[in-house]
């Protein structure tokens, strides 16, 4: 599985590939500035997974059928506090 990373996550491209991801970033793929339906269809067409943190494209990527990853605000904050709370137990929360 390839993965299209939208705009907002073009600079996570090396962090994926030393994960062992095949990526391409929507800059790359010529979707500079496009509009969402535009990358979710090219999700689509090309059989590429999307990662955005944008709901409306991750929306139409679902309605078209592609394959995508919302990353929410919401799933940010809870995997840095359980990174917090592993490596500061004795912190708590207050």
């Amino acid at each position: 599985m390839k993965l299209l990373l939208d705009e907002m996550y073009a600079g996570l491209k090396e962090y994926f590939e030393i994960l062992g991801w095949d990526v391409i970033t929507a800059q790359e793929a010529g979707l500079r500035g496009a509009k969402d339906r535009a990358v979710a269809e090219y999700a689509l067409n090309n059989n590429l997974l999307l990662v955005t943190e944008d709901q409306k494209p991750a929306e139409l990527a679902h309605l078209k059928g592609a394959k995508h990853v919302l990353i929410s605000n919401a799933m940010i904050a809870k995997v840095a506090d359980e990174k917090i709370r592993e490596k500061y137990q004795e912190l708590g929360q207050k």
